[in-house]
C-alpha cells in the first residue's frame, strides 16, 4: 500500500533520516517507535511532501508521490492527524469539517458518515474548534482526516493528553478504519496501547530503520522496547 524506499531527509542543512525504509498494507496497523528525536514525527512529514527528500523515493501502490506537493497528496488518499492536531481554530467545527472534504470533493454523504462516528462534534459544528476541550479538539482533527476517506491514515501521538474515554474512542475509531482495509502508521510512546492495537511495530533509532517486529512476539519478550525506546 504505502512504501518509504530508503528515503533521506531532514531540516535544512541537518538530516534526520537516513536511508530509512518502511512499508505498511492495507488493512494493518504500524506503530512507528522510538526515542524522542529518532525521526517519527520527521517520516510523517516527509510522506506528506511537507519536507523535501535528499534521497530514496515514496510509493503509494507502486506509484512514486514523492515529487507531489503538499496539497496535493492528501488528494491521492492520505489523511494525516499531526501532534498537536493543527486545526483551524478561529474556524467553526463545521468548517474544519468542510476543509476536509473539499480536500478529495467528498459530500454530504461523507460528512453524515463521519459525524455518526463522531456526534459530540454534531453537537457543536458552530462552535469555534479553539474553545473545544482536548479531546474534542483531537476528535475534530480526526474527523476532518476522515473526511478524505483515505487509503493510508497517519495518526502522530493521537491519544497524547487525553483522558480514558477518548483513548478508547480513538483506538476504536483505528479498529474500524483497520476492519474497512485502510493501511494506519501510528506514532505511539504508551506501550500497553501499542500492543493492544498494533499489528507490527516497526524501531526507529536516530533517523535509521531497524526492526519491524509482529506484536505477538513484542507481547511475550520486551526486550526491544528497552532497547529502542528506553522504557
Amino acid at each position: 500500500m504505502l512504501t518509504l524506499d530508503r528515503i533521506s531527509t531532514g531540516y535544512g542543512p541537518v538530516q534526520v533520516l537516513f536511508d530509512f525504509g518502511l512499508e505498511v498494507r492495507a488493512g494493518e496497523v504500524l506503530c512507528l517507535m522510538g526515542r524522542n528525536g529518532a525521526g517519527k514525527s520527521t517520516a510523517m512529514k516527509a510522506i506528506m511532501g511537507l519536507l523535501p527528500l535528499g534521497g530514496g523515493q515514496i510509493l503509494l501502490d507502486g506509484t512514486p508521490i514523492s515529487s507531489l506537493p503538499a496539497h496535493e497528496v492528501p488528494r491521492h488518499g492520505i489523511g494525516y492527524i499531526p501532534q498537536g492536531r493543527r486545526l483551524f481554530t478561529e474556524m467553526t467545527v463545521a468548517e474544519n469539517i468542510q476543509i476536509g472534504l473539499m480536500a478529495r470533493g467528498r459530500g454530504a454523504e461523507t460528512r453524515e458518515r463521519v459525524l455518526d462516528m463522531f456526534p459530540r462534534l454534531r453537537e457543536r459544528l458552530d462552535q469555534r474548534a479553539e474553545t473545544l476541550s482536548g479531546g474534542e479538539q483531537q476528535m475534530l482533527a480526526t474527523a476532518r482526516a476522515l473526511c478524505l476517506e483515505p487509503k493510508v491514515l497517519l495518526l502522530d501521538e493521537p491519544t497524547e493528553g487525553l483522558q480514558p474515554s477518548m483513548i478508547r474512542l480513538i483506538r476504536d475509531t483505528v479498529e474500524r478504519l483497520r476492519a474497512e482495509g485502510v493501511a494506519i502508521i501510528l506514532v505511539e510512546q504508551r506501550i500497553e496501547a501499542v500492543l493492544s492495537i498494533a499489528d507490527r511495530v516497526a524501531f526507529i533509532e536516530n533517523g535509521h530503520g531497524r526492526e519491524v517486529v509482529a506484536t505477538d512476539r513484542l507481547r511475550a519478550d520486551r526486550r526491544l522496547f528497552e532497547q529502542y525506546v528506553g522504557v
